[in-house]
């Protein structure tokens, strides 16, 4: 669940909660599914996004399963910290493929409609991934913290089995934090009007849709948004902990190392994040050309620029990578 439901959820009117609850009529969306109105009203628009996203996912694809390939394959990067951004990685591959495909598929065929099922299951996906892609960020500050607060001691605390479980944990975590809302969706009745404002199916968008008595809904969104708000306030103070010991250090050098491991994971955090507020800070009753491009950026474009930001920034993965194309060249 995003930050974004609580922007959403407060500029609901009232008297929605109230009005609606007397409407109840036969569940059409189990039925007849809802319309996917996409990214943009405009045919020329979305023939341009198509081009886009044609060439973002296999990028997306093909950069992150290439970091994992480089992890696995050499040695010197068997250790936490790759480890977590090899998951990451795997994340976000799954991430872009719960609703880039089905964008794709649907300008080719000229379809728009979506069944309640494959609304909710691609509901489903998107919130829990989003969740563990949050997580994981959080688990890659904790090891960062660590290594600098504690080093002595850092392969005691992060050992294999702490790797394991905190990834385990995150997964578990965000699902718990998911399913609940999918089930209280799926509850809901929808009479009228089905076009969701997106190229994908999210929980704001089909409250507003619904013509059921959304009360608790609302308040189990505000409790999943407390939820999703935590690992982005562990990365800060996790960060205030690493900078404040780092400027302590005399060593320039020492310091410029500090900041050069830290970097990545802090542009990866500021990009997803910032995203994902963006999308959000406003409700999706008018759905812009603005809204789509930051929607994009969040669903396909943060996936995709992960694997460049780590690779780039990061002297061991790109001669890991090398390694990589040489030994596929060779072979």
């Amino acid at each position: 669940m995003t930050i974004a439901h609580s922007k959403f959820i407060s500029n609901l009117d009232s008297s929605l909660f109230y009005t609606k609850g007397a409407m109840r009529e036969e569940n059409q969306s189990s039925t007849l599914g809802f319309i996917l109105l996409g990214i943009s009203r405009q045919q020329q628009q979305e023939n341009l996004f198509f081009i886009l996203f044609l060439f973002i996912y296999p990028s997306t694809l093909i950069g992150n399963l290439l970091i994992i390939l480089a992890i696995h394959s050499d040695v010197r990067l068997h250790n936490p910290m790759y480890f977590f951004l090899a998951n990451l990685s795997f994340v976000d591959i799954l991430f872009s493929s719960v609703t880039v495909p089905k964008m794709l598929a649907n300008h080719l065929l000229g379809i728009k409609v979506i069944s309640f099922g494959g609304c909710l299951t691609q509901m489903y996906f998107m919130s829990a991934l989003a969740n563990t892609d949050s997580y994981i960020l959080a688990v890659m500050a904790y090891d960062r913290v660590v290594a600098i607060s504690r080093p002595l001691h850092y392969t005691v605390i992060i050992s294999p089995r702490s790797c394991f479980l905190l990834v385990v944990g995150s997964w578990v975590i965000a699902n718990a934090n998911t399913l609940p809302h999918i089930l209280l969706t799926s509850s809901l009745s929808f009479c009228g009007n089905q076009e969701v404002a997106n190229f994908y199916c999210d929980i704001p968008s089909l409250l507003k849709l619904s013509c059921s008595d959304i009360h608790f809904n609302v308040k189990m969104l505000y409790l999943a948004t407390g939820v999703f708000c935590l690992p982005l306030i562990f990365i800060i103070m996790s960060y205030i902990r690493v900078f404040s010991i780092v400027l302590c250090v005399p060593s320039t050098k020492g310091i410029l190392k500090a900041f050069s491991t830290c970097g990545s994971h802090l542009t990866v955090v500021s990009l997803y994040y910032g995203t994902v507020m963006g999308i959000y800070v406003r409700p999706l009753i008018s759905y812009s050309l603005k809204n789509a491009v930051i929607t994009m950026m969040y669903t396909a474009v943060t996936p995709m620029l992960n694997p460049f930001i780590y690779s780039l920034r990061n002297r061991d993965m790109k001669a890991a990578l090398g390694k990589l194309f040489s030994k596929r060249i060779s072979s």
